[in-house]
């Protein structure tokens, strides 16, 4: 079967090597002159900052200078091709990004996946032919002149790191300070001497925050969690913790919903990403509505076009690498026949049932592709389909704990884990 694949990130790369394997004709589309992705570090940010602009131009990577991975590389290599340590690279177990990058490029090459890849075809229009079998065609654009090809199945591997999301605020169009989207941080010193306040407890919030209160007065921290009391952090004598953003005013100021207030230069939104598709032509049948990317069966196939149109790597949060490999393999052996997918309806019926399950718990729309951390249901789930064994129970736990190093803000924990003895004991 002749497959396409959109994107040369991790995501792509590991769904064209499982496609490959499974005899498929496989071509990828890369937008930039490299792959990896979101893994590429570019120095350049956007001309709007918040990246809301539809006319700005578009910045791929959201990677800052000093990022370092906040998963161990023993979870984030794949289950036959480990990320290992390189000659004169970083040793470390928790890297730095260019690490990643290099393990990414290795394993194009020792897969022959780079023969494969399209450099600067940027594709701008996926559709279905109508023909009344599966066939796709794809419009791709290289150097201004555009092209289209045909194809028996798409998957779409084009990430979901680089279309900001952001918090509206009560009164923000009359505040006077400056709005910046983590996806256009680069470095800190632009925030020398600021009072910057950050929306957001994830990850990047994590870290960012810790960089920019080495040359900023202040940072302080808002978080939507009920739970919050307006504090100073441990080991920093410059980082307050608050709760959710009342309202911004006119003078400058930010009142937050436990009473307190300060004076800001800067509000900073650690907020995440839309899901973005815009080349995809599906009449309807695939939307994005308020972050949810639907409907999809397991996040992976709409039931009405599946399985010749598939999507890797939709999920948020968990073990990125390994889940995208299992996904990988699961289209690859349903587009090859091995595997059968439920009926459209029977699909259909179980996509609703766990967005009815998600109303009923209060759990909001946005969150439907966010995984829960220590479940594992769904990549347990995935391993069956593709007859392989659940992810060791020891290693589940690893996971946890880090999961719970961040939930703390435990400064240093990248340093100060005993990996490498832990990687030991569920061996």
């Amino acid at each position: 079967m002749k497959v396409a694949v959109i994107g040369a990130g991790a995501t792509g790369l590991m769904a064209a090597r499982e496609l490959q394997r499974e005899g498929h004709r496989v071509v990828i589309f890369e937008k930039e002159d490299q792959l990896g992705g979101t893994w590429v570090y570019d120095p350049r940010v956007e001309t709007d900052p918040l990246g809301l602009d539809p006319n700005r131009e578009v910045v791929i990577s959201s990677l800052y200078f000093s990022l370092r991975t906040n998963l161990p590389r023993h979870l984030m290599g794949f289950s036959d091709y480990p990320f290992g340590v390189t000659d004169n690279g970083d040793s470390r177990n928790f890297p730095r990004h260019e690490e990643v990058l290099r393990f990414l490029n290795d394993f194009a090459r020792d897969f022959g996946l780079g023969e494969l890849i399209r450099f600067g075809a940027e594709v701008v229009r996926v559709e279905q032919v109508d023909s009344g079998k599966d066939q796709w065609v794809v419009e791709s654009r290289t150097s201004g002149v555009s092209s289209e090809e045909f194809f028996e199945a798409v998957v779409v591997c084009n990430g979901h790191h680089a279309e900001p999301r952001v918090v509206i605020l009560p009164g923000i169009e009359k505040w006077p300070g400056r709005q910046v989207h983590s996806h256009n941080y680069r470095h800190p010193e632009p925030y020398q001497n600021q009072v910057v306040v950050m929306i957001g407890n994830g990850p990047s919030a994590y870290d960012i925050s810790r960089e920019i209160a080495t040359v900023a007065k202040e940072v302080h921290l808002s978080s939507r969690s009920p739970d919050v009391k307006v504090s100073r952090l441990g080991n920093h004598h410059n980082i307050w913790q608050h709760s959710k953003i009342l309202c911004v005013c006119e003078d400058g100021s930010i009142a937050f919903q436990d009473g307190s207030s300060v004076h800001a230069d800067t509000i900073f939104h650690c907020t995440g990403y839309k899901y973005n598709f815009p080349f995809l032509r599906t009449n309807g049948i695939v939307t994005v509505d308020d972050n949810r990317v639907g409907p999809l069966y397991k996040d992976v196939f709409p039931p009405k076009l599946a399985p010749s149109l598939s999507f890797v790597g939709i999920p948020n949060r968990g073990l990125v690498f390994p889940l995208m490999e299992l996904q990988s393999k699961w289209i690859a052996s349903a587009l090859s026949g091995k595997l059968l997918l439920p009926s459209v309806e029977e699909m259909l019926a179980e996509v609703e049932a766990h967005y009815k399950q998600m109303e009923e718990n209060g759990i909001p729309k946005y969150h439907t592709h966010v995984l829960d951390p220590i479940g594992f249901e769904y990549q347990d789930w995935l391993s069956a389909q593709v007859g392989l064994p659940p992810l060791d129970k020891r290693l589940k736990d690893m996971f946890w704990q880090l999961i719970m190093c961040v939930i703390s803000q435990k400064d240093g924990y990248r340093d100060e884990m005993d990996i490498d003895n832990l990687m030991r004991s569920v061996t």
